[in-house]
C-alpha cells in the first residue's frame, strides 16, 4: 500500500513527538516536519532507524508536542512503531 507525502509527513511528526519528550534542548529549532522524512521507513515499516533519522528526531524534539496536537499528524505519532523508533534513538515519549 502506498501512502501518500502528507501520510509521511504525519507518521514522521509521530516520531518528532516522541524526541520531544525525551530530550531537552536549548537552542533553536525551525518546526518542520519534512525534516523527519529519514524516519519514513522505520516508522511505516519494521525498520531500524538510521543514525540520520535519530538526528532529526532529536532536532525536532521542541516541535513534538506541537506535532502531536496538530490532528493530522497526531494519528502517526501514536503509531505502534512510534515508540519502538524513539526507543531506538534513545529518545523517551513526551508528555504533552
Amino acid at each position: 500500500m502506498k501512502r501518500s507525502g502528507a501520510a509521511h509527513v504525519a507518521l514522521i511528526c509521530w516520531v518528532a513527538f516522541v524526541v520531544v519528550c525525551g530530550v531537552k534542548e536549548t537552542t533553536a529549532v525551525t518546526c518542520d516536519v519534512r525534516e523527519l522524512i529519514p524516519c519514513t521507513a522505520a516508522m511505516v515499516g519494521s525498520g531500524v532507524p538510521s543514525a540520520l533519522c535519530c538526528q532529526k528526531l532529536r532536532e525536532q524534539v521542541p516541535c513534538l508536542c506541537t506535532y502531536m496536537k496538530d490532528p493530522s499528524l497526531a494519528p502517526y505519532v501514536k503509531s505502534p512503531n512510534g515508540p519502538k523508533v524513539a526507543a531506538t534513538c534513545g529518545i523517551s515519549i513526551p508528555i504533552c
